[in-house]
């Protein structure tokens, strides 16, 4: 005998010695709660239950976070793992029987610990000289996946993956107690909604649709030999990366179900015979760089979900929400073209199209000349999203906001001026270039307008001077300022009270820095009559059985309209 084989048969015979004494820990530390007080006693079942954490008392996994279009359309997915739970009956029988073979052969016999299976799995990987059969039971398999893909900091993780007695100790009660509480049906489904089978896969429908492009319930012998061999080393037996490997480990895993008499001769012979086989499926989209249509709006979403909803992003990510949103996939595509047509992709200057439904706030498209991304070094992307961002002034629009104050204060839509081009202002001072002023703001008009105007026509040509005239005849530009406010102008609202202050005339020109979506919510507001809407990405969140979503303390999301029906009397 060589000196290395007896080195190795040495090392072997440590390793069998070194489990023998972890399963009799096992088992005493099994035994040590069940004695108590002053004698023996049963411990019920019950006391068992108490020992699950909330983790593991879920039926099954959370999948991933869907948002939808308000046609139903997907636009993305939220999720930190790829999962898309599916139920039993969802999974063919032959991917059930290979992983059960090939990871916990006697899962149907034990209670959630075999301390037998334990032994045999490890001299079987010391003959093999690897991982040919695993060692714990599917249950432990599952208690310590669960805990440590729940894990909310890097303390629970390590805790879940620590290589101590006392976590073993802890897993096997656990394991014990999910054996006590769930069916073997129950328990195999979880196992193969949690497990990681690589490639960013988790769970078997995501498996089945990242390597082979089905669906877990169409899973056959030749797929599911490669998926049940994934667990132990998805990396390694890879079967997109490492054809090879993935080859050699399942054939491991079918020679196991031979060896147990669940695959016939010929069906080993067959499927050996052939190279694995894939069909690589594209992972779901993610994020809002990931979504098929509006990442703008995606992107405003998210804020809003965590900003005004007050949800968390953990929460967006894992949580297997449904979120319905209110953007309009036609509205979306024809600002998209619109924002082309007048200015081309990248270009120095933004062309921002924003739509916002009157009398419910709804936001139903966001159009940018850019693509949602961050990449610094291609002026087409952008990572900001313009349409609510706060950066230039917004000109004439403003002007509505200086009539609907006169109207509000009885000056009439036939209110007339007669004003000169140059119009110096008698109440607001400021800049006035060419004209001696005595320190009054002045402007000029842009064309060539009738000095005489009423309001219906000034707004038609939008007269400078006859606006400036207008906040003169106001007294004070306090009114246009509130005004606005109410009508749903908030990019204003952290300047508005300096505004006032500083009674600065040049606001009836749009001077202030404005927020595309603020201003086309103020706008919405007159096309609905004086009812005020604040703006809104989404009309419902949903959890994964269907019901209301609520926030991670048990508070209802609200996801409804936030109106305020007299905003600007509905005659104005």
């Amino acid at each position: 005998m060589s000196e290395t084989h007896a080195v190795s048969k040495i090392g072997a015979l440590f390793k069998l010695v070194a489990t023998v004494v972890v399963a009799g820990a096992l088992v005493a530390g099994m035994m040590l709660p069940f004695v108590g007080g002053t004698g023996l006693v049963a411990r019920n079942s019950a006391s068992l239950l108490d020992a699950l954490p909330v983790e593991l008392t879920d039926q099954t996994p959370n999948g991933n976070t869907v948002v939808l279009a308000a046609d139903g359309t997907p636009i993305t997915n939220f999720y930190e793992n790829n999962r898309t739970p599916v139920t039993a009956d969802q999974i063919s029988e032959v991917m059930k029987q290979a992983i059960v073979d090939i990871e916990d052969s006697r899962f149907y016999d034990h209670n959630g610990l075999d301390v037998q299976g334990t032994l045999r799995a490890l001299a079987a990987n010391i003959a093999a000289g690897g991982v040919a059969e695993g060692g714990s039971t599917l249950t432990q398999q599952l208690v310590k996946q669960t805990l440590l893909q729940t894990a909310d900091t890097p303390e629970e993780a390590a805790a879940a993956d620590e290589q101590t007695v006392g976590r073993k100790l802890r897993e096997a009660r656990l394991a014990l107690a999910l054996e006590e509480t769930y069916s073997k049906d129950e328990i195999l489904t979880r196992y193969l909604n949690i497990a990681y089978f690589g490639a960013g896969a988790y769970g078997i429908q995501a498996a089945a649709q990242r390597y082979f492009s089905v669906n877990a319930i169409d899973l056959t012998l030749p797929q599911a030999s490669v998926l049940a061999g994934l667990v132990q080393s998805p990396t390694n037996d890879d079967p997109l990366a490492n054809p090879e490997n993935a080859q050699a480990r399942r054939d491991v895993v079918l020679n196991r179900m031979h060896d147990l008499g669940h695959i016939t001769d010929q069906e080993l012979a067959d499927t050996t015979a052939q190279p694995v086989a894939t069909a690589e499926g594209q992972p779901p989209a993610r994020n809002c760089v990931g979504a098929s249509i509006g990442g703008f709006f995606c992107s405003y979403l998210q804020s809003y979900l965590t900003g005004t909803l007050g949800m968390t992003q953990q929460q967006i990510d894992n949580g297997g929400l449904t979120i319905q949103t209110t953007l309009r996939p036609d509205m979306q595509a024809a600002g998209d073209q619109a924002v082309l047509n007048t200015l081309p992709m990248g270009d120095s200057l933004a062309g921002i199209y924003t739509a916002v439904q009157p009398g419910t706030g709804h936001v139903l498209a966001m159009s940018v000349n850019r693509q949602f991304c961050s990449d610094a070094a291609n002026p087409a992307c952008e990572s900001v999203v313009l349409n609510t961002a706060s950066s230039q002034g917004s000109g004439s629009t403003y002007k509505v906001f200086t009539a609907v104050a006169a109207l509000e204060q009885g000056f009439s839509q036939y209110y007339t001026l007669t004003t000169p081009s140059p119009y110096v202002s008698r109440v607001y001072r400021g800049e006035c270039r060419g004209v001696s002023s005595n320190g009054y703001y002045c402007v000029r008009n842009a064309g060539n307008y009738p000095p005489t105007l009423d309001m219906d026509g000034a707004l038609v040509r939008s007269s400078n001077t006859y606006f400036l005239a207008l906040e003169d005849a106001l007294g004070s530009v306090e009114a246009p300022v509130r005004v606005a406010q109410r009508m749903g102008l908030s990019s204003i609202d952290a300047t508005a009270d300096q505004i006032i202050a500083e009674n600065r005339g040049s606001f009836t020109l749009g001077a202030e820095a404005t927020s595309p979506l603020a201003l086309a919510s103020a706008y919405s507001t007159m096309a609905a009559s004086g009812t005020q809407c604040d703006p809104t990405p989404v009309t419902a969140i949903t959890d994964r059985a269907g019901a209301p979503a609520t926030l991670p303390d048990g508070t209802p999301i609200n996801t409804g309209d936030s109106c305020n029906p007299e905003a600007i009397p509905a005659g104005v």
